[in-house]
Formats: C-alpha cells, structure tokens, sequence
C-alpha cells in the first residue's frame, strides 16, 4: 500500500489533469478520494495513501518519477488457452523498486497473455513520468514481434504490438530485450502469485 508524502491540493490536480475524476472524502480526516483501475487514492493531511489490488496508475499520476525504468515482464496461461495471469516489476535506474504486481486476466493464450503484461507494465511506466524504459521479457516472441525482427500473423496479437509500439512512443528512448526466465524470476513469481490469489 504506498503511502505518498506530497500536498493533497497539488495531488489532486495531478489527478484531475490525468481525466480521473476526484471525490469528497469519506470522513472528517479524508481530504479526497478518487479510483482508478481498481485502486483508490485517499488524501490525509500531507500525503495520499493508494489501497487496491493494482496501485500502479494512480501512484504513477501521483509521483511523476522522470528518469530511466527497468521494466520485467511476464504472461502466463494455464491451457494455452486457459485461466490467464501476468506480473510485471518497474525498477528505477538505480534498481529501487517503483511498483510490482501481478493479476489475472480471464482466460486467453500465453502469446496473449505476455503481450498484456507488457502493455500492463507501459502503461504503468507511462504514468510514472519516465523519460526513458528497457523492457525485459522471457517471451521471445513477443521481442522479436515488436522489434519488427518476426512477422505476426496473428491478428489478435498483431494489434496488441500496434498498441505497444504507440506506448513506446510515450517515452524519449526504449529498447525491449529478451532475457532467460531466471532473470524474469520476479515477475514470473508475481503471474504464478496472481492465479493463487484469483
């Protein structure tokens, strides 16, 4: 549950100026609320607190880090098509962890699943403010798609890449690599958690 120390008018400009819409609060002590994506931003006497099941949007409105984003990424599907989960990790240039999480996403194909994860994770990312992300993912597939290296003829997928690459363009520099799972053990970790969970 991140707690952000800031000052609730401002915060709540950063909100109104991103489209989500702010309430009155629920008590004496509650300044605002708003919700976004399944989570909810309470405002407090010098800070807000985000609770729910995916922080990341709003925290992300509400922070604006700016810099360099490590992202990892992952997709899973139990039947290929079956029950579907992803997790992502968004790290700081000098590997401070932003946000984690994983959820589930219904039931899809993994090829699916991973390119959900990882326009999940940009978006995020987006929201964050950074300037610049290198995307790590176990799907080489998906890299390889989206580098344009591989044709995808899928047209379910071929439109998922389409809306990666206009994510992209939201930042002033990215690159996306492929790496072996155990260097996406984290978010491969938080797509298992999230079946557990569901």
């Amino acid at each position: 549950m991140p707690v952000i120390e800031c000052d609730p008018a401002a915060a709540r400009e950063r909100l109104e100026a991103a489209g989500i819409t702010v309430e009155s609060g629920n008590t004496d002590h509650e300044r605002w609320r708003a919700e976004s994506g399944g989570a909810t931003a309470v405002a407090y006497e010098g800070k807000v607190v985000v609770q729910g099941s995916d922080p990341g949007k709003l925290t992300g409105v509400l922070t604006d880090e700016g810099g360099r984003a490590h992202v990892y990424v992952d997709g899973a599907s139990r039947g290929n098509p079956g029950p579907a989960a992803i997790g992502w990790v968004i790290l700081t240039g000098d590997g401070g962890i932003v946000t984690e999480g994983g959820k589930r996403i219904g039931s899809t194909t993994n090829n699916r699943a991973e390119y959900e994860a990882l326009i999940h994770a940009l978006e995020i990312a987006a929201d964050y403010g950074f300037d610049s992300v290198e995307v790590r993912s176990d799907s080489e597939l998906a890299v390889r798609q989206v580098r344009g290296e591989w044709d995808t003829n899928d047209p379910d997928l071929r439109e998922r890449r389409v809306r990666v690459r206009e994510l992209f363009r939201e930042f002033d520099d990215w690159s996306i690599e492929h790496v072996p799972r155990e260097i996406n053990e984290r978010a491969d970790a938080l797509a298992n958690e999230a079946f557990e969970d569901g």
